[in-house]
């Protein structure tokens, strides 16, 4: 697995309870955070599953579905609201 450094922004709480965990586990405070995200996943992957599959049925290869689905609209309200321009 490729590595890449993001900061991730937790409340102080947290980030003491982090700190703690990785001490008394003898782990890097980075590792307790990738396992707890990691074991959130899984333990959530059927819901995010649902929730990609639901983004691409609304999602037709066109970019009023595209603008739609980033707008939080169906595409009818889109047009309802006046639609998407036209290209000249």
């Amino acid at each position: 697995m490729s590595t890449s450094t993001a900061p991730i922004k937790v409340s102080a709480e947290v980030d003491q309870q982090i700190g703690h965990a990785a001490h008394f586990l003898g782990k890097h405070k980075k590792s307790i955070v990738e396992e707890a995200v990691l074991e959130y996943i899984e333990k959530h992957r059927p819901e995010i599953e649902k929730g990609v599959i639901e983004a691409l049925a609304r999602l037709d290869g066109t970019g009023e579905a595209r603008v739609a689905m980033l707008a939080g609209v169906s595409v009818e309200e889109l047009r309802a609201a006046g639609g998407m321009p036209v290209a000249e």
